[in-house]
């Protein structure tokens, strides 16, 4: 494995702090600006709102510089696999920074925010972004997966409306869920099938030979990983998302029933 670069690193620890300080300081003040209800949570679940505060935070910045750079940047299109990797290595060393702050965060605060699956993911993540950071290897397939990004703050919302006590039927709790399933659905799992079309193009090409093995491995491993868990996750938010659905139908059947009565 070749080693990381000295502008790598810095923006990896720069980012890494930025997320500590966010964590740490900077949502709890705003927070408490922001949303009287913050200061009514117990401390293990204000530990979980900064958390997912810093995730948005980290999805919004990560997500819109990854569009920028999918629309914009001619050399990843032309060359996905040893294309300028310049502005990819930049948004994955964000992300990497962010990756390394949160497993900090879990295994310092297990009880509170601790999920082993999101550990699973982060070292998956980690292990394939080393070699885009160390080697510029595979730049569009990096900047790709970043796409998935788009999602989380809607993940993380329902969530903000369920610690505020907004009703599951909610107006606001019911469009956050829709927005959710199907954004989550757009990013993560329509697009599994053009990846690994445009993943199997590369293979047997030359380019793709000049792979370091352990290069090739991780872009395998780590697709197959994070796919194996988004599919999970997607058929607990379908499942998640119907119920409420279905609740929602059955509310407003016996509103209208209630009226008609009343009538």
């Amino acid at each position: 494995m070749e080693p990381l670069s000295l502008q790598v690193l810095v923006v990896v620890t720069g980012s890494f702090l930025g997320f500590q300080w966010l964590f740490h300081r900077g949502s709890p003040w705003v927070s408490q600006q922001l949303c009287k209800g913050f200061l009514r949570l117990s401390p293990t679940h204000r530990t979980e709102w900064n958390s997912r505060a810093v995730s948005t935070v980290h999805a919004l910045v990560v997500g819109l510089f990854c569009l920028y750079i999918y629309i914009f940047d001619e050399s990843i299109q032309k060359d996905p696999v040893w294309g300028d990797a310049t502005l990819v290595k930049l948004n994955v060393a964000i992300t990497s920074g962010y990756l390394i702050s949160d497993l900090l965060l879990m295994f310092t605060s297990w009880e509170s925010i601790g999920e082993k699956y999101f550990v699973i993911h982060h070292f998956a993540a980690l292990y394939a972004y080393y070699y885009v950071l160390s080697q510029g290897i595979l730049p569009y397939f990096a900047n790709f997966r970043l796409l998935s990004e788009f999602s989380t703050p809607f993940v993380n919302q329902r969530w903000f409306f369920h610690m505020l006590g907004y009703h599951k039927l909610s107006k606001p709790s019911l469009v956050n869920g829709v927005a959710m399933a199907f954004t989550f659905f757009l990013v993560r799992i329509a697009v599994i099938p053009g990846y690994y079309s445009h993943m199997y193009s590369v293979f047997g090409t030359d380019d793709f030979y000049k792979l370091p093995l352990g290069g090739r491995s991780a872009w395998v491993i780590s697709s197959v990983s994070l796919d194996i868990m988004n599919i999970m996750w997607m058929r607990r938010i379908i499942r998640g998302c119907l119920k409420v659905l279905h609740s929602a139908w059955l509310r407003k059947a016996g509103t209208e029933m209630e009226t008609r009565k009343t009538d």
